[in-house]
């Protein structure tokens, strides 16, 4: 089954972190990836949420909201999508994620037909 990590974060603090702290951090990913190999179907690093724009419909009408957002205290910073046999091997996968240290992972399943 695939599964999604998505991973939440305080942009406005890490964006601050100093260029090592970063570097140290991609590295910390990149050894991650290593590790799923082939369980990795994708992932994807975000822009900040100021870069984006949510987009809802509303009595038939477009309603765009530019980010940032100031409702939400985290923000979605990236994903990785991977396959595993159980829920509980995902699990394991998310609290290996170099993101779960200072932010969120949160574990869904795709929907399947």
């Amino acid at each position: 089954m695939k599964y999604m990590l998505l991973i939440t974060w305080d942009e406005l603090s890490g964006l601050k972190r100093p260029p090592a702290e970063e570097q140290a951090e991609l590295a910390e990913h990149g050894a991650f990836v290593e590790a799923l190999g082939a369980r990795l179907t994708e992932g994807a690093r975000l822009l900040p949420s100021s870069e984006g724009t949510r987009v809802r419909m509303r009595g038939g009408k477009r309603q765009l909201t530019d980010g940032p957002f100031a409702e939400t205290k985290e923000a979605l910073g990236g994903y990785y999508v991977i396959e595993c046999a159980s829920r509980a091997e995902a699990l394991d996968w998310a609290a290996r994620c170099p993101s779960a240290k200072h932010g969120t992972v949160e574990v869904r399943a795709l929907w399947t037909t």
